[in-house]
């Protein structure tokens, strides 16, 4: 099937042959037409799968068909959980309206209002924007929702997870009854569902992938290591492969801090994005990892969802999530359209019940490996054993080991050698760094 097949106007034909687009994915394939036929929709779709083109690209041909006469009121809000995942939408959609009289605006917390309501002010066709910013503006009456035909909720699931079920609650209440409602999720858990089943209307179910599966062009692999020993291996598995792409996943803004500068001390450029962080220093970060000016990106779960990085290579999970479904959107910034790409884990001794968490979620078992010289001395069983008799789980075991000196010590690049050998076994809440923060 063609774009020309999906019965969109030739203005966005136009824009879609000029970003070197052909064929439209699964989730555009199915999702577009029944998004034109104006009914709701709930969607599940991995990210990579080019969700948001699925909703934007009938969206600006609906609305570009009935154009009002006067000023501009928005006719579609687009919500969405984090501010970079605003921004790419806001991106995409200028980009698909170029040979289309449209206005698109984007509002998220951590900058100046200022410019956002000037813009507000001239007429907007379609908004995306962040709960907590666009409560703030509604209730200063800087913007009205009186007028909104269509709503989106992308990553509505991540929505959920940090917090923003109230915000959503009162976003609905002063938007008209009368709407068509489009839910993307990359899950579908009994909270989406009850969600869907509140505010939509008789929506069709389209699913591109199977439900809360892991994209198939994803090579995923678990390293066992002991906690301690985690950076070391970060840094040899960066320096011997050469990498000059990675994004790492840490469970708190503390730890992500932390092992950025100890990866930075290594020569390894890199740089931290999470909560904490102003939304200058986490769009200059982006931009610098996007162009090879920094080869790691350190984040919280607040950056699993939205960051749009074409061609990434390589994802490692330093610390697994505690909520399995995050494990999808984490590995889902590599693999995207089309592309391979490769998710590492790096399990603890007290992870090992987080992998078999995952492992159910996705349906598959992962293969696990231990890499040479960094053999993990802790057994799951033994930490299990310890926690039950009170003495907590993550200690190492009393045993000699030959291994170098933990990371805590400094280590050095002495010892970047040896062959991964294999070995059979194996195998959140609220994002530290992203929960629910009044900026979004």
């Amino acid at each position: 099937m063609k774009f020309s097949d999906l019965g969109l106007s030739e203005a966005l034909l136009k824009a879609i042959e000029k970003k070197g687009y052909t064929e439209p994915s699964p989730i555009q394939e199915k999702a577009i037409p029944v998004v034109l036929e104006g009914n709701d929709i709930l969607a599940s779709a991995q990210t990579g799968t080019g969700k948001t083109a699925g909703f934007v690209l009938p969206l600006l041909h609906i609305l570009s068909k009935r154009q009002p006469q006067g000023k501009r009121p928005i006719r579609a809000l687009v919500l969405t959980p984090t501010r970079e995942l605003a921004a790419q939408i806001y991106d995409n959609a200028k980009e698909y309206s170029e040979f289309l009289d449209f206005r698109t605006a984007v509002i998220f917390g951590g900058v100046s209002a200022v410019p956002q309501v000037k813009k507000l002010r001239n007429g907007v066709d379609m908004l995306v924007a962040t709960p907590g910013r666009l409560l703030d503006l509604q209730g200063q009456r800087k913007l009205s929702l009186a007028d909104v035909e269509i709503l989106v909720l992308d990553e509505a699931d991540r929505m959920l997870d940090m917090g923003f079920v109230h915000d959503l609650k009162r976003i609905l209440k002063v938007m008209p009854e009368k709407r068509q409602n489009l839910l993307f999720s990359a899950t579908f858990n009994s909270d989406i569902k009850r969600l869907a089943q509140t505010y939509l209307t008789n929506p069709v179910i389209v699913e591109a992938t199977p439900e809360n599966s892991t994209v198939e062009m994803i090579k995923q692999k678990i390293y066992r290591v002991d906690k301690t020993d985690k950076t070391n291996l970060v840094i040899k598995l960066i320096s011997d492969g050469n990498w000059q792409q990675v994004l790492i996943f840490t469970r708190t803004k503390h730890g992500a801090n932390r092992l950025t500068k100890k990866l930075e001390k290594q020569n390894i450029t890199a740089a931290a994005i999470h909560g904490n962080k102003s939304q200058g220093a986490r769009t200059k970060a982006l931009a610098g990892f996007k162009s090879g000016n920094i080869r790691v990106m350190v984040a919280t779960d607040i950056a699993a969802r939205g960051l749009d990085i074409p061609l990434l290579p390589h994802v490692i999970n330093f610390d697994l999530p505690n909520v399995p479904e995050n494990y999808v959107h984490r590995i889902g910034r590599t693999g995207r359209a089309g592309a391979s790409g490769e998710a590492i884990s790096l399990v603890a001794a007290d992870e090992v019940g987080l992998v078999r968490g995952i492992e159910r979620l996705v349906g598959e078992k992962l293969p696990s490996e231990v890499v040479e010289g960094y053999e993990p001395i802790d057994n799951p069983d033994d930490v299990q054993q310890e926690k039950n008799r009170g003495g907590g789980g993550g200690g190492r075991g009393k045993k000699p080991h030959h291994r170098r000196n933990s990371d805590n010590k400094g280590g050095g690049n002495s010892h970047f050698r040896g062959k991964r050998k294999s070995n059979s076994g194996g195998g959140g809440g609220r994002d530290s760094g992203g929960g629910r923060d009044r900026r979004f």
